[in-house]
């Protein structure tokens, strides 16, 4: 028997799978009216950024609200995750701070001024308004941190190219959850299409995406928005998001107008591998900032995975160490980086080299939604009456998700979190909006 709470939350998600039907053209819109693609990274061009520690809620995929802590651009609205920083290698980044974190009873939490601060793992000399960084023990930070309204600047130059987090080194185990995290790309010298200083890094610049996994414990994020204890001790996720979104609102664009605080998506997009008309990859940048291991799972598409943490897998004489993986077991703290790309291995052809067998029936597979109801990419058939469609062209859709599937929900609501899709588009040119 379907309660009221969750005929409640079918409706809502099918209403939003309608939204992101019907909407596409307007998604695309919004995306390029901030100069931004539709989708994959959406960059924060550096060397020199302002950031703001900020309060401000998201949207949950079961239609409750959450409240967060994130990091913005100084002076924007609030957004979660923080913004992805871009650098190049070479460098010098300036970061400045500013604590505007507030809670119920305003800038104290249990009695104590909120405190916070910015590290950069995998970074070296990081500077603190012009003094080499230091612990700051007497308030629970592993870095120079600052108080209420205050501000404080960190430097460093980027040495090493790849892909990094940056996040809140004070209280860690409690300000991490509660959302202050990003991503840091730092491009190399060799340029922006490259992942590493080596040839066999070279990607596809409009190919580059992020899949950015966290977690939340709802009654940690209660608790403290009400200004109450919270014992650590008892922490359990219960929501797991990709790039601060669940599916599936993980597949819509980059700034879905009705997720104004949430302005990533995860959808990956591609064009099939050629020679000559697209013959390079594009890179997935696997991030966890979770307390736990993600098995991150891009079904039909192993990736080969070219570093990890900001290092090339490269051995001493620079040998090609790369190993591909059709699952990415992605520790708490780690970053992965992998490329990829989708190509016809078989030289599948309605006419002459068919697919030998059949589609499977409707017990196995639904027509609609992710199916064009043929099995050629680029071709679409008539749907069955009453059947509706995403597909625009005939691309193919193929899923991602975490492969701990008990993190495939939303406090209980099953088959959200951190999954979605990778799109194949048809050769080009074509005509795919």
């Amino acid at each position: 028997m379907l309660t009221s709470k969750s005929i409640w939350t079918r409706l809502s998600l099918t209403l939003v799978l309608l939204l992101m039907a019907f909407s596409s053209t307007a998604n695309v819109h919004s995306a390029l009216a901030q100069g931004q693609p539709a989708v994959g990274v959406v960059c924060t061009e550096g060397p020199t950024f302002s950031l703001e520690a900020q309060s401000g809620y998201i949207q949950m995929p079961d239609m409750n609200t959450m409240y967060m802590w994130s990091f913005a651009s100084t002076g924007g609205s609030f957004q979660h995750p923080g913004p992805v920083l871009c650098v190049d290698q070479g460098d010098t980044v300036t970061v400045t701070l500013t604590n505007s974190i507030t809670v119920q009873s305003g800038t104290t939490y249990l009695g104590s001024p909120i405190r916070t601060s910015v590290i950069f793992p995998g970074q070296e000399n990081v500077q603190a308004d012009g003094a080499l960084a230091q612990p700051d023990l007497a308030n629970n930070s592993l870095t120079n941190s600052v108080g209420p309204g205050g501000s404080i600047t960190y430097s460093f130059v980027a040495s090493k190219p790849g892909t990094f987090i940056y996040e809140s080194g004070t209280n860690p185990k409690m300000q991490v959850p509660m959302g202050l995290f990003g991503a840091l790309i730092v491009r190399p010298s060799m340029g922006a299409n490259y992942v590493y200083n080596r040839a066999d890094s070279q990607f596809t610049p409009e190919e580059d995406f992020m899949a950015l996994l966290s977690e939340i414990d709802p009654y940690q994020h209660q608790a403290v928005e009400m200004n109450k204890a919270f014992n650590m001790n008892n922490y359990r996720a219960r929501y797991w998001m990709i790039n601060g979104r669940g599916f599936p609102d993980s597949i819509a664009d980059n700034f879905a107008p009705w997720l104004p605080t949430q302005p990533y998506g995860a959808l990956a997009r591609i064009h099939p591998f050629d020679v000559s008309a697209h013959p390079y990859p594009g890179v997935e940048r696997f991030i966890n900032v979770g307390t736990e291991e993600y098995p991150f799972h891009p079904h039909a598409n192993n990736g080969l995975t070219i570093g990890r943490d900001g290092n090339p897998l490269e051995g001493p004489g620079g040998q090609d160490l790369s190993y591909e993986k059709f699952s990415f077991n992605i520790g708490p703290g780690q970053t992965w980086d992998s490329i990829f790309k989708w190509y016809d291995a078989e030289g599948y052809n309605e006419t002459t080299n068919p697919v030998p067998v059949a589609p499977p029936d409707l017990v196995n597979l639904t027509l609609g939604m992710f199916f064009s109801g043929s099995p050629y990419l680029g071709k679409m058939e008539t749907l069955p009456p009453g059947k509706s469609t995403l597909n625009q062209c005939g691309e193919y859709y193929i899923i991602s998700h975490n492969h701990a599937l008990f993190q495939l929900d939303a406090f209980g609501q099953t088959m959200s979190g951190p999954i979605t899709y990778l799109r194949v588009d048809p050769p080009q040119p074509n005509n795919c909006p």
